[in-house]
């Protein structure tokens, strides 16, 4: 595999999700510390995931249309950077609304370009794409646990300098990242509408909603919900970081398990951990050992689920059309699914309460589970 770009590759999923790793778990506490209900964090947290309907398809073709996606993504790593800095010059709803929604846009983009990038550059290698994204994981580990300390120590306010500092590092180092000519494979004379409507990607593309809805409570709740239950957010940070260093586990035995078992069967696996997962930790939060257990799963619920789900979609989508299946099912399962997963939970959370909002979630990945094992083809790696 000639000229792989590893470490540059890597150092940028490295960045991206320690930004996640401080963003996701901490914000809600950042939003809350503004006095918002949870209705207000749920729309706020909701709209980085309501932009991913549109904007990936957006920023995809814009990518195919001039060949140059690496620099879409710097681009947009630039102008997320600038529009955090909008953060620090109101506390108002309607200002953190408005600084949101233009902060999604453009981190949208970056994400679903990168993987189509790095499968370009892996070519036919695509079983070493799990060791590129594991140190997304790591740098996401470090930065929750730390953050986590540092919140006991300083003020939440300064959330925000630190997730400044590692835009910074996302930005740098989509700088660095070479970009890769798009080989024109044979696609066949389906279109891209084609290829959706066909029963086996329909099925994916829904179960990949409704997992993802599923996990819409967790990330924008599930801080708030253990600080509730008397949790320290030292504590806290441990508990995202142990659900993630089970991931970076999984992504090195991923090679492993998609030799001996199809995609398929990884698939329902992962669906059927996270259906007892969100039970577990809508009913047992006041037994500390049973939330260590459900953040164990989280190896199936994403990290088995995110791989298995990039490389049917590098199946199902070939040459000219990677990069818009990677936009579709970013937009589908992670801005559909995520986006009406964070703000119905918004409203069950306070109508009905924190176990029901979880039990909803356990059902939506049963449901999903259906899905995949009744209509999807059995398909390998």
């Amino acid at each position: 595999m000639p000229l792989l770009p590893y470490w540059r590759l890597s150092g940028f999923y490295f960045f991206y999700f320690s930004l996640v790793g401080a963003f996701s778990p901490y914000w809600s506490l950042y939003l809350q510390s503004l006095e918002f209900n949870a209705l207000q964090i749920g729309v706020l947290m909701s709209l980085s995931l309501i932009v991913r309907i549109f904007s990936p398809s957006i920023w995809g073709w814009l990518a195919d249309h001039t060949g140059k996606r690496i620099r879409v993504v710097q681009i947009a790593a630039l102008c997320g950077f600038l529009c955090f800095c909008g953060f620090l010059l109101g506390e108002s709803f309607i200002w953190m609304f408005f600084v949101m929604l233009l902060l999604s846009f453009f981190w949208s983009a970056s994400l679903p370009l990168m993987e189509a990038i790095t499968l370009s550059h892996l070519g036919d290698h695509t079983d070493k794409y799990g060791r590129i994204r594991s140190w997304g994981s790591v740098g996401f580990v470090l930065t929750v646990i730390g953050v986590g300390y540092l919140l006991e120590n300083i003020a939440i306010a300064w959330l925000i300098w630190i997730v400044l500092g590692l835009k910074l590092g996302m930005v740098i180092f989509s700088y660095q990242i070479p970009e890769k000519e798009m080989i024109s494979q044979v696609t066949g004379h389906h279109s891209v509408k084609q290829i959706c409507l066909r029963p086996e990607v329909l099925a994916f593309l829904i179960a990949s909603l409704l997992m993802l809805f599923a996990h819409g409570a967790y990330y924008t709740f599930f801080s708030i919900y253990l600080v509730e239950h008397a949790y320290d957010k030292g504590f806290i940070g441990w508990l995202w970081a142990i659900g993630v260093i089970c991931e970076i586990g999984i992504f090195f035995i991923m090679p492993w398990l998609m030799r001996h078992f199809s995609l398929k069967l990884i698939l329902i696996f992962s669906f059927a951990c996270a259906t007892l997962r969100f039970l577990m930790i809508g009913w047992g939060v006041e037994w500390p050992i049973i939330m260590v257990v459900a953040q164990i799963l989280h190896a199936a619920t994403y990290g088995a689920h995110h791989i298995a789900a990039m490389m049917v979609v590098h199946q199902f989508f070939r040459g000219r059309h990677q990069a818009k299946g990677q936009a579709i099912y970013t937009s589908i399962a992670y801005g559909i699914g995520g986006a009406i997963g964070a703000i119905s939970s918004g409203y069950t959370w306070d109508l009905l309460g924190a176990d029901m909002t979880f039990f909803v979630s356990s059902a939506a990945s049963f449901i999903g589970l259906i899905l995949v094992a009744w209509k999807m083809k059995s398909v390998s790696q």
